[in-house]
């Protein structure tokens, strides 16, 4: 399996990463399991989590998705061929969020137990914080790396500008740096990467691992009219998509498809991973079935008409 570096990290994934979101929501412990062991098997590396998943659940607290993978990692071994990617920043309960010195240092410490692990391969912020300096989330960082808790940092939801930001700080204090970008990307949802965050990316060698990267599901193409909307708890989001350019988009995929021997989502698929500033797209699944079809799209090499057919229908 081809791997990419991520930045200047070190750090090498191959150009699919598994979404953890999934792990203790919509797949329990051994679902989890066979779809990690299905993953790697398949010559995969990077799973991304956060401590909040799946916190929305019902039942839940946050941390679930980090204890399957602790103990999927446990039960396997194995830990110096995965990288693990999670996030730290929104809300965890009650007063429990931001990026502040004192609750990255707080929860860490815990995202380490949940995964029983010495250290994290690339440990994120998952959203901007203003109301912390910059100056204060960056050092603490540092002092993580030089203890080797993590091994590199991340970044996501944040602004270009922030992002420039919190670069030129690392830099002149000599603290690591922001390494990767975790954006929403898709070929949906193209502007807001494309115009602010991708030529800050570039120009500093950051890695991208995109989020959302079929839209929460709609570049499979299986919403099409509104009577769609009910195969899934996300098809009442899918009504602002299926205007005339978002049909427009579902029949560029399906041509490229159809010359491909493809699916519109491994289609979408390959247009990320084809995209030069993007290291890898991450996906998720909740089947082992699922999972093997999502996967092929990285042995789906698009030619550069197919691309400028997506790219123009989805202008």
């Amino acid at each position: 399996m081809e791997k990419r570096k991520l930045g200047a990290s070190g750090l090498e994934i191959a150009p699919l990463v598994f979404g953890g979101n999934v792990f203790g929501w919509t797949a329990d412990q051994p679902t989890s399991f066979a779809l990690l062991d299905a993953f790697v098997a398949a010559g995969f590396n990077c799973i991304d989590t956060a401590d909040t998943y799946s916190r929305w659940v019902p039942g839940n607290q946050g941390g679930e998705s980090e204890a399957i993978i602790g103990n999927w990692l446990r039960l396997r071994g194995g830990r110096s061929k995965i990288i693990i990617a999670t996030k730290v920043g929104m809300e965890f309960g009650p007063g429990m969020k931001g990026l502040s010195r004192d609750y990255i240092f707080q929860q860490v410490e815990a995202s380490l137990k949940r995964l029983q692990t010495d250290y994290i391969d690339l440990y994120q912020s998952h959203t901007d914080d203003a109301t912390v300096p910059l100056e204060e989330t960056l050092e603490a960082y540092a002092r993580l790396v030089e203890q080797g808790k993590i091994r590199a940092i991340g970044a996501s939801n944040y602004q270009g500008g922030r992002l420039a930001d919190a670069i030129r700080i690392s830099d002149r204090h000599g603290w690591p740096r922001y390494q990767s970008l975790q954006p929403l990307y898709n070929l949906f949802d193209r502007s807001d990467y494309e115009r602010d965050l991708e030529p800050v990316c570039v120009e500093n060698e950051i890695g991208v691992i995109t989020y959302f990267s079929l839209a929460s599901g709609f570049l499979t193409g299986k919403y099409r009219t509104k009577d769609d909307f009910k195969k899934s708890p996300r098809g009442a989001g899918m009504e602002s998509r299926l205007g005339e350019r978002g049909l427009r988009i579902l029949a560029a995929l399906d041509e490229v498809a159809a010359g491909h021997a493809a699916t519109p989502a491994q289609v979408a698929l390959a247009w990320l991973i084809a995209r030069p500033s993007v290291t890898a797209p991450i996906v998720s699944a909740t089947s082992v079935a699922q999972l093997g079809e999502l996967v092929k799209a990285t042995a789906l090499t698009l030619d550069e008409s197919a691309i400028k057919h997506l790219n123009a229908a989805s202008d």
